[in-house]
């Protein structure tokens, strides 16, 4: 059986304008599994968001789309790192070259992309 591959969310919020929530309402849409993680609590498109605070350890990550700034990615890199996504996305604002690198030297595919235009333009998988 094959397992299910999910996009993980890192800083989603129930905000429903600001783009970690427009992403995973997309995600939605296009019916791509995907785990939501972020400071405040709250539902998007019936899924729980995960506290930053509280990160579990998925072994079922494809992707990672950041929709946290430089400067926050800190205290979570190793833990990206640690359930070895195929791909990280730095979306627009995110970008982080020396995180960048880490992942890359780790054999992660590093994207700097906007994950809102990947799933629009069907680009995504």
């Amino acid at each position: 059986m094959i397992k299910k591959k999910y996009t993980l969310v890192l800083g989603a919020s129930p905000n429903p304008e600001r783009y970690g929530n427009m992403v995973a309402r997309r995600l939605h849409n296009a019916g791509k599994p995907f785990i939501l993680v972020g400071i405040k609590s709250g539902q998007i498109a019936g899924v729980n968001i995960e506290k930053l605070s509280n990160l579990k350890k998925y072994d079922n990550i494809d992707t990672v789309t950041l929709y946290l700034s430089p400067k926050n990615q800190s205290a979570y890199e190793d833990y990206i790192l640690s359930i070895k996504p195929r791909r990280i996305i730095f979306n627009p604002g995110t970008e982080n070259p020396k995180f960048m690198n880490r992942a890359q030297n780790k054999g992660i595919v590093v994207l700097k992309a906007c994950t809102l235009v990947m799933l629009a333009s069907n680009t995504f998988d």
